[in-house]
Formats: C-alpha cells, structure tokens, sequence
C-alpha cells in the first residue's frame, strides 16, 4: 500500500456538509435527490443525529422492480448500521473500513464522516482514487 495512505486524512479529501435526509422523506423524493445531485448515497438524518443511509443503488433498483408501496419513506429501508469513520482518520483506515463492511470480497463505495455523533462529511472510494492520483 502507498505511503501516502498514513498521511493523508479523511477530513482532507471527505466531502463537508454532506447532502442528507430526513427520515420521514418519500424515496422517490429521495432517489430524486440522489440523481439531481450526483451522489451515489445519502445519509439520514434527524436533527444532526445520524439514523442510517440510503444509496442510489438501493433505491433505483427497488424503484424499478416496483417493490415499494405508494408513500414508502426513507426510514422503512434505509440500512441502519452504518460504516463511519473519523476526520482525523487516514486513508488507509477508510479503505480498511470500506473492505470491512464490503460483502463477499467487495467493498463498499461511501463512509459517513462523523465527530461527536455529528455528521461532518462523506468520503467515498472516488474521493480516495483522486487523492492519490493528485498526490
């Protein structure tokens, strides 16, 4: 693994401020901010508390197969344990993190960026890709 990924921190390359949701939102409303945003996840969330995340993957293919019923919120499926690291964490903790929480050798793509139980960014395996690669 590079060096560079001691050094580098989360807080360094993580995405501030991160668009969120709220727990009582319609998924389609939710799928919607997802496109019109580019984003591939977003974090739920009720008064800065993190509840849990949804992703562009999860929603798309559910909306497509027409699995959820007229007036499906966000907090009846979103994933409730959620992958999060800290902003003083390195980059080679957050992939760590990402292959940890990864299913069948995969890995996952996002980590919620939290400190003192509040969310303060997102850093997604893109992120981490363009950090070394302007390194």
């Amino acid at each position: 693994m590079p060096k560079k990924l001691d050094k580098i921190k989360v807080k360094d390359v993580m995405t501030k401020n991160p668009i969120k949701v709220k727990p009582s939102e319609d998924v389609v409303f939710a799928f919607e901010k997802l496109m019109k945003h580019k984003i591939s996840a977003l974090p739920v969330e009720d008064n800065g508390k993190l509840l849990g995340i949804v992703t562009a993957t999860d929603l798309g293919h559910n909306l497509i197969l027409d699995n959820y019923k007229l007036g499906t919120i966000v907090e009846q499926v979103m994933v409730k344990d959620v992958a999060t690291i800290k902003p003083d964490n390195t980059l080679k903790d957050a992939i760590e993190k990402m292959y940890e929480y990864g299913q069948d050798e995969g890995i996952i793509n996002q980590l919620v960026v939290t400190e003192d139980d509040k969310i303060v960014g997102i850093i997604s395996d893109g992120d981490i890709i363009k950090a070394l690669k302007e390194s």
